[in-house]
């Protein structure tokens, strides 16, 4: 039987640990407003996550009030609980999200209140 070789117990082991370059993704940062938006296609490398994704977007210069460590975000729509930890995967839509300006449930009851008033002058 032939001695195993120290290299070879490494062989198998996936590229970010035998210090090869890991390999690029492409994926896409998006933020909107009323009345401008932005969509940033980025290639970035395997295990990024989704706030490392936006934080590289640059979207900050186009938007300078925009908190990026801070905002919420979200995948093709669907809110990310955790974007510092959860990792991209190719061809996924980052979005930025806005804080509410109004809640929704307040505006809702609001409406109910004055639907009612409208009714009973009737």
């Amino acid at each position: 039987m032939l001695p195993t070789l120290w290299w070879m117990l490494f062989a198998s082991v996936p590229n970010n640990y035998t210090g090869e370059s890991m390999q690029d993704i492409d994926v896409e940062v998006a933020y909107a407003l009323a009345d401008k938006q932005k969509i940033v296609a980025l290639k970035v490398s395997e295990g990024t996550t989704v706030r490392q994704a936006v934080l590289q977007s640059g979207l900050e210069r186009d938007f300078p009030e925009l908190d990026l460590a801070g905002s919420a975000l979200g995948i093709f729509g669907k809110a990310v609980a955790r974007p510092d930890e959860q990792v991209l995967e190719a061809g996924e839509r980052v979005e930025i999200y806005r804080p509410l300006l109004a809640d929704p449930k307040e505006v809702r009851k609001q409406r109910a209140e004055r639907a009612a008033k409208a009714k009973s002058e009737e």
